[in-house]
């Protein structure tokens, strides 16, 4: 079985909520954009996106055990390594330390998907279509504006990745808006 299959299945078994399932679709193809920006193995990229979240509605209420939980269970299905590692540390309440191109990827910039679908959700038509980059980086200066969005970890992509928030912004965008169907957005 293809892995992107069996990613598709352990999710369904394990995420009922749809707006989650939409941003593990989101950040994964935002991790495949960046894959190909960098040179790096897209499907691999493009699996730790789809799966970062894996354990979420299992781990809701101890975050502390976010992603740990799902890193046993990629572990057993047998997946990539490097795609587990880029997930066991994602999450900056862990406190590892993202070492490979991969893991500053994942970490820093997977967040940039929920801050964009907020600022569809804005939009009259709440469609990412409406979505510019300007509309982004206006509303990313508003403290206020999506609060529950970690400003300072999507800002470390400048420091980690070299990508500075506007280019981050431009990816995320075009990389969510060829799935906008999908996303429903």
């Amino acid at each position: 079985m293809e892995l992107r299959e069996k990613a598709l299945k352990l999710i369904d078994q394990y995420i009922k909520n749809p707006n989650l399932k939409k941003h593990l679709l989101a950040t994964e193809n935002l991790m495949r954009h960046l894959a190909r920006k960098y040179g790096e193995d897209e499907e691999i990229w493009a699996l730790a996106g789809l799966l970062h979240d894996l354990d979420w509605e299992i781990t809701k209420e101890t975050p502390e055990k976010h992603p740990l939980i799902a890193v046993e269970i990629l572990e057993k299905e047998g997946f990539p390594k490097e795609v587990i590692e880029a997930i066991k540390k994602h999450n900056h309440l862990q406190g590892f330390i993202p070492e490979t191109k991969l893991e500053k990827a994942l970490y820093t910039c997977e967040e940039m998907t929920g801050f964009i679908v907020a600022v569809a959700l804005v939009m009259p038509n709440k469609k990412l279509s409406e979505v510019t980059v300007e509309r982004i980086l206006n509303k990313f200066k508003e403290p206020s504006f999506a609060k529950g969005v970690n400003r300072e970890i999507i800002l470390k992509a400048e420091e980690m990745l070299g990508l500075k928030l506007e280019e981050l912004a431009e990816i995320t965008l075009k990389a969510m808006q060829e799935i906008s169907e999908e996303l429903g957005l």
